[in-house]
């Protein structure tokens, strides 16, 4: 057991620390503000190869693995988290054709995205988050192919994608394995897109309602077979969760990046912030769970590279770097006093932008059912 990283992944991060740094950090406020993603910056990370890095070399990406991702994206999160996320969640509509897509499949779709398209996972519902097993979307077989009907809500990136993975009940009496998995075009009859979504923090991330009415989709567009949408998309999670948790270390970093200077710089009562005992304790409290957090981040990207069962430890690091995220970003505006309550300072962003990471890919309190469920399998296997 080692922890040093190799020479390739050392590069890479800092490649994204000099990317994050220069390009994304000085647009942050003015896009949460405008409530716009920055397109340039796409084609500028596209160019650099900090996307499509675990999509195989084969369909235009880099090849390389799940913790290089979460490499990538904790720079380019601390820097910025809504901007960081819009450029990393493409990975997320991929993992779906890359566990299940065909051969075919894959060559269709996935050098669109390594060519700089976006995409987007349609999960989630008005009235099913959390128990994704509860979506009304449908997909009813009709000759060559299905007929969608239904409405999605939160679906990143929807007001880019150029195409959809789209989860719809092919069986409404089947319960969970009545799901399976689409891929929609964009430009299909009957699909239409929401304006972007008013939200407390990523703002420059864009999340969209979607709505079905009648889109037609052929056979060869659905991912793996009937009734397999639900595991693919439990399937994806694993893969995709430590990216996510990745996204909060990067924001428990900056948090430690804008709390410690002004700790160190700003008297109070004859001696410095970070003099004071109370002070002192909740940076090195920050510190702490940084530290923890990147240790469950990168061993769940790490499973998953080896081709093991992550389950366990992408829950794991998702509830602990999600929660760390929040508490960090409520402690840095503390430490800040009344300027951590003021747009003058990030911090007040980083706390808007923090709360998300409880509740998105699974709220915290699902982690925790997972994790417990996983905990009694390894009990009963003797482990």
């Amino acid at each position: 057991m080692q922890f040093e990283l190799t020479e390739e992944q050392a590069m890479i991060r800092q490649l994204a620390h000099d990317f994050a740094r220069q390009e994304i950090a000085p647009l942050a406020a003015q896009a949460d503000r405008d409530q716009r993603f920055h397109l340039p910056l796409q084609q500028q990370a596209l160019e650099l190869g900090l996307l499509n890095i675990a999509m195989p070399e084969a369909y235009g990406g880099m090849g390389l693995g799940a913790l290089e991702v979460a490499l990538v994206t904790e720079q380019l999160c601390r820097a910025c988290l809504g901007l960081g996320t819009a450029l990393c969640v493409n990975a997320l509509a991929a993992e779906p054709i890359l566990l299940a897509g065909s051969e075919t499949q894959k060559q269709q779709w996935l050098p669109r995205l390594a060519q700089g398209e976006f995409a987007s996972f349609a999960l989630t519902e008005p009235g099913a988050g959390s128990d994704a097993a509860g979506i009304r979307t449908s997909a009813v077989r009709q000759g060559d192919g299905y007929v969608l009907n239904g409405s999605k809500i939160w679906i990143s990136n929807a007001s880019l994608a150029s195409f959809f993975v789209v989860f719809a009940k092919t069986d409404p009496a089947a319960g969970h394995k009545g799901i399976s998995a689409f891929i929609v075009e964009r430009d299909s009859p009957g699909l239409t897109v929401g304006e972007p979504l008013g939200k407390l923090g990523q703002r420059a991330a864009p999340t969209c309602e979607v709505f079905f009415d009648q889109v037609q989709v052929p056979l060869p567009n659905r991912l793996g077979a009937e009734g397999e949408g639900f595991a693919l998309a439990m399937r994806t999670f694993d893969q995709s969760r430590p990216m996510v948790a990745a996204f909060g270390l990067g924001l428990v970093q900056r948090c430690i990046d804008e709390a410690l200077p002004y700790a160190t710089g700003r008297q109070s009562m004859g001696q410095r912030l970070i003099d004071h005992q109370a002070v002192a304790h909740k940076l090195a409290e920050m510190q702490i769970r940084l530290e923890a957090s990147r240790l469950l981040t990168y061993q769940a990207a790490w499973l998953a590279d080896q081709g093991q069962r992550n389950t366990l430890q992408a829950s794991v690091a998702k509830a602990y770097t999600s929660d760390a995220a929040m508490w960090a970003a409520t402690e840095a505006i503390q430490i800040l006093g009344g300027m951590g309550y003021s747009t003058e300072y990030a911090v007040e962003k980083l706390f808007r932008d923090a709360k998300v990471l409880q509740i998105y890919e699974g709220t915290s309190e699902i982690q925790r059912s997972i994790i417990a469920r996983e905990m009694e399998r390894h009990l009963a296997q003797g482990r």
